[in-house]
């Protein structure tokens, strides 16, 4: 019975392996270290890591625009703490805006049902939508909205923004 056991844990750990192309392992590993950097920012957000079944963590994100601008980026998917997919966001806006800058998101799901929502492709974010940008203890105050609660950490660039727009999602398992 071990033996079976184990030979299914080390051919699932396998596929799952195989299923990665090395730009996948590099946002993998890019998500590990922005995972540490949002917690090294707030230490309060080990609270949403520890808490939430899952979340998608976006390690860059480019964002840059004149009038009309987008953003793009790719991430890495978990579940309940384990790695399950990838995941790709675009963003449109329109509105004043000029610039360019990089960031990191995370996206925390509270239960299974916003979960499965991602996961079936079935979520966007609308201009109502809110991040919150990471800094210290602000992670004290914050809560789920409908289920999802955003973070954000400025990674560099400069940019001027006072646009509407939306993020779309689209979920690849392994």
């Amino acid at each position: 019975m071990k033996k079976s056991l184990l030979l299914f844990v080390s051919l699932a750990v396998s596929l799952t392996l195989l299923a990665q192309t090395k730009k996948d392992k590099e946002i993998i590993s890019e998500s590990k270290e922005a995972k540490k950097s949002f917690l090294k920012t707030d230490k309060g957000m080990g609270a949403f890591f520890g808490s939430s079944y899952g979340y998608v963590m976006f390690p860059n994100v480019g964002k840059g625009g004149l009038d009309v601008g987008g953003a793009s980026g790719n991430g890495a998917v978990f579940k309940q703490g384990s790695l399950i997919g990838m995941a790709k966001l675009t963003q449109l806006c329109i509105g004043f805006q000029a610039g360019g800058q990089s960031f990191r998101e995370v996206i925390f799901f509270e239960s299974k049902k916003e979960f499965d929502r991602f996961t079936e492709n079935k979520i966007e974010f609308a201009a109502q939508v809110s991040a919150v940008a990471s800094a210290a203890g602000v992670s004290a105050d914050a809560k789920y909205v409908e289920g999802v609660a955003v973070f954000t950490m400025a990674k560099g660039g400069l940019m001027y923004q006072a646009s509407v727009g939306g993020q779309k999602f689209k979920y690849d398992p392994f």
